[in-house]
């Protein structure tokens, strides 16, 4: 079993859970996500979509945001695991990319799933090989 294999059969539970909260009227997509930490801490998020969409949150920044609020450092979340019910794999999107770019640590491994055994993953830098920064 690899490394992904593991991170998809100890977190899928988790973001397919968190996804049946959802708020999806508008696309119907029902999306959940986990963070983990560097201390092993596991953050859930789901997407909360907004009659105005530029308004709508996506799961990925709901569970990233979640971690943060319960004291995660910036840097330190070696994982992130979405899960779509009702779609195949979904990539993130251009404004999770890159809230992940400056939350997430630099090797993390973020993973996709359509079930428990259709995933994609990619390195952090695959998803997003320059991102914006400040400094």
């Amino acid at each position: 079993m690899s490394d992904t294999d593991k991170v998809v059969e100890e977190l899928y539970v988790l973001a397919r859970s968190a996804s049946d909260n959802a708020y999806s009227p508008y696309s119907g997509a029902r999306v959940g996500a986990c963070v983990v930490d560097d201390k092993g801490n596991v953050y859930s998020g789901c997407n909360v979509e907004n009659a105005s969409y530029g308004l709508t949150q996506c799961a990925e920044r709901n569970a990233l945001a979640a971690a943060v609020a319960a004291g995660m450092k910036p840097g330190t979340a070696h994982t992130l695991l979405i899960c779509a019910t009702g779609f195949e794999i979904l990539a993130p999107c251009g404004a999770c990319r890159q809230v992940m770019s400056e939350l997430l640590a630099g090797d993390a491994l973020i993973v996709s799933c359509h079930s428990e055994t259709q995933y994609q993953s990619w390195a952090l830098a695959e998803l997003l090989p320059d991102p914006f920064k400040l400094s």
